[in-house]
């Protein structure tokens, strides 16, 4: 349940810190009115319709790519993390807003993690391992996206001990 609450964590830190960051939408087939800008959606492992991932835009999706618990000798339980994938996508008609506009997105995230650090008052964001984002250079327009890498410390689970282990 840790990585699954870090992931619910990390979309409710993600739709404070991107709140105000206000983006167009692209009108679909069915609208009979050009849909007005809103902020960023923000799903969590799967797009509702990985298919048609222009639908959702913008958005920002958060994944548990890897996760690791390792027994550091001299301590009572193992050290537990978790590297997340977080991918951005807007769109803009405009090539050069549209860039510009992802740019924003990716970096009022980043900034906003590395003022905090600590979200949901139980994980921590390793700036050790450093947080690593990319912007996707395929000619994609009007679509742009990219994505961050963060690790983040989890609380460690609690070994029980047996009676055959207690000897």
């Amino acid at each position: 349940m840790t990585r699954i609450l870090l992931l619910e964590q990390l979309k409710a830190f993600t739709l404070e810190a991107t709140k105000n960051i206000i983006l167009p939408v692209q009108m679909q087939e069915e609208d009979t009115e050009p849909p007005a800008p809103r902020p960023a959606k923000v799903f969590l492992t799967r797009l509702p319709d990985g298919k048609v991932y222009m639908r959702d835009a913008p958005y920002i999706l958060h994944q548990v790519i890897t996760c690791k618990d390792v027994h550091q000798p001299g301590r009572p339980w193992p050290d537990s993390s978790a590297v997340v994938r977080s991918v951005f996508c807007v769109y803009h008609p405009d090539e050069q807003e549209g860039g510009l506009a992802l740019l924003n997105l990716m970096e009022r995230m980043r900034i906003a993690l590395m003022q905090q650090v600590v979200i949901g008052k139980q994980f921590t964001l390793n700036l050790q391992e450093g947080l690593e984002s990319l912007i996707y250079p395929e000619n994609s327009a009007p679509f742009y996206a990219g994505e961050m890498i963060s690790q983040w410390k989890l609380k460690s689970v609690e070994r029980k001990l047996t009676q055959w282990q207690e000897r």
